[in-house]
């Protein structure tokens, strides 16, 4: 055990986490030439396309220092706010962590979230400064920015770039002199942490998981602790490129087991494995996720309802920040009320059920949850609009609100508190990190945050800005519910909970939109948008015409005011028998008003 070290790399988005693994495992000799390729441990084809990294990967390194050879388990971890999730499960199974600096960038708001989030675990932080062979490097100021931030010494940071492979050697020479070893006794009963899951069609569940004490060995009767189940197992081994099957796995280790299981519900991320004939204890791992983004997912068709379950439940297995429920609505039938960790995280979902399990679905408007107080003195978690109980019985309503961490330059200051007093935020803190760098403090309200703040915040700035969010609570809101109305009917997939100060202007601009998005028909449609029995905005989509007088010429008007009555009669039965269809792209329109 004293050989071995386990460690993650963290770093802001883009911060180069992905290129710099991918040298490390060149340099170690871990795969061939031919394997290698760039971003190698993302494989997804989304993560390869928009180069960003969704899943945590766990490989195994080894490497040979003053003599003695290693074993490294690395797990290469996501940088983007929505995948904090997983972050913190792989910092759960390691010893110590690569912090990751841009040279160009400097510290960011995620480096900070992600360094706080290792330093809870009681990891060894190793800090690192990337790309320094980039024309823009400042490589002195990134220093300081770091002694100030962990109060390190300036010998202890190492300079590197993922791109051309300078300082690698260093960074494998630092993880086995400063990380620590694990602890964990092979005698002691099994305890095994899962911190990750994937669905195999052809071999049933995959776990992945982090032995602390003692060893499992293939072909043991174990047992998971949170469900109670027990079952064999059939194959235990250590993660390559590949799974490599092993006749034991030792305390200290990341390894797989497969068991044949393949009801999705009877694996849990933060349960511990242990032995059917000596139990161990439960570990105590990780936090429950809180959803942030609720949004409702359909079938297209509806028969497919069930099949979607099935999709879902395996995706969750991959990815445990996504948590549903059942759910209906009136005009899109059986579905599910999923909880995102972000529009990223939903955004990502949305694509994955498309690409990996052929589920073309349709997402309602996303918003948050809200906590409504009824006069009875009731408390209801409201999670859709159509859950909002009548506003005579509300006493009040509250809302989520959280903290908002921006990092920018100076530059942009002025268009930040613009951009964020009119999301209805409260500047709390400003400081000055360097003369070059300043932290902003706000306090916002979640809704507002959940449509197109991050894309407004880096168009203000032009990129430059970085942002980080926790939750801090509840608080008091004037919150109406706005439905949709065609033909007087509502549209339940349409309604939305907003503040009430937006509402006429989101319900003005949701209506023009509908008005350009909707078929013509017939009949005359009208689209209103209404707070309770109060219209605050409306469009008419006029009907489709057909000239009736066209066949009368001359002669008296009596004759053409009886065709126009006639169809004006037969417009009014049609438009009370009619229905009108709504496209996919006019609940997806919602997302995009601007």
């Amino acid at each position: 055990m004293k050989n071995i070290r386990n460690f993650c790399i963290i770093a802001h988005i883009d911060h180069g986490k992905s290129t710099l693994a991918d040298r490390l495992l060149e340099h170690t000799k871990t795969i061939t030439e031919r394997e290698m390729m760039n971003q190698v441990l993302d494989d997804m084809d989304l993560e390869r396309e928009k180069g960003i990294t969704i899943k945590s990967h766990a490989i195994q390194i080894n490497y040979v220092h003053k003599g003695t050879t290693y074993t490294y388990n690395l797990i290469d971890t996501p940088g983007h706010v929505d995948f904090s999730y997983e972050v913190s499960r792989a910092l759960a199974a390691c010893e110590g962590a690569l912090l990751l600096v841009d040279a160009s960038q400097g510290i960011q708001a995620q480096t900070i979230s992600n360094l706080y989030l290792a330093l809870e675990n009681n990891l060894e932080i190793i800090p690192v400064i990337n790309k320094i062979d980039m024309d823009g490097a400042k490589i002195p100021e990134v220093t300081d920015q770091i002694i100030e931030l962990i109060g390190c010494k300036q010998e202890d940071i190492l300079l590197a770039s993922g791109r051309s492979g300078i300082g690698i050697e260093e960074i494998l020479q630092a993880i086995a002199e400063r990380i620590p070893a694990p602890v964990g006794d092979p005698e002691a009963p099994l305890q095994a942490l899962i911190f990750d899951s994937v669905f195999n069609s052809f071999r049933g569940i995959i776990v992945y998981y982090r032995i602390m004490n003692g060893v499992l060995k293939k072909n043991d009767k174990i047992r998971f602790v949170a469900s109670g189940r027990d079952y064999n197992a059939d194959e235990v081994g250590v993660l390559k490129l590949a799974m490599t099957p092993k006749a034991e796995v030792r305390a200290g280790d990341v390894g797989y087991i497969i068991t044949g299981i393949k009801v999705a519900k009877e694996v849990k991320v933060g349960d511990t494995i242990t032995l059917a004939n000596n139990p161990g204890e439960m570990i105590n791992g990780f936090e429950e996720v809180k959803p942030m983004v609720f949004a409702g997912i359909y079938p297209v068709n509806t028969d497919e309802f069930e099949e979607l379950r099935d999709c879902m439940e395996k995706l969750q297995l991959n990815d445990a920040s996504l948590t549903f429920e059942l759910e209906t609505s009136q005009a899109l039938g059986f579905g599910f009320r999923c909880g995102f960790l972000g529009l990223l995280h939903m955004e990502i979902i949305q694509e994955r059920l498309e690409r990996e399990f052929n589920q073309t679905v349709i997402t309602t408007v996303p918003n948050v949850s809200f906590i409504a107080y009824t006069t009875r003195g009731e408390k209801i978690i409201v999670n859709n609009p159509s859950e909002m109980p009548d506003p005579v019985k509300i006493e009040h309503i509250e809302e989520p609100y959280i903290r908002a961490q921006i990092i920018t330059s100076p530059d942009y200051i002025g268009n930040i508190i613009t951009l964020c007093l009119s999301k209805r935020g409260i500047l709390m803190n400003q400081s000055y990190l360097t003369p070059t760098r300043v932290e902003l403090i706000f306090e916002m309200p979640m809704t507002e945050i959940v449509f197109d703040f991050y894309d407004k915040l880096k168009s203000q700035t032009r990129g430059y800005a970085s942002f980080d969010y926790s939750q801090i609570g509840f608080r008091d809101a004037d919150i109406v519910k706005m439905d949709i109305l065609l033909n007087g009917e509502k549209v339940d997939a349409l309604s939305a909970l907003i503040h009430r100060g937006k509402a006429s202007d989101f319900g003005r601009r949701l209506c023009e939109k509908l008005k350009e998005l909707l078929t013509k028909q017939q009949f005359q449609i009208a689209i209103q948008a209404a707070i309770g029995a109060k219209v605050v905005a409306r469009e008419n989509i006029s009907a489709m015409r057909k000239d009736v007088t066209a066949k009368c010429y001359g002669g008296d008007i009596s004759r053409k005011r009886k065709l126009l009555e006639k169809q004006k009669e037969g417009k009014k039965r049609m438009r009370q028998i009619g229905n009108v269809e709504i496209p996919q792209e006019a609940f997806l329109a919602v997302l995009k008003l601007d």
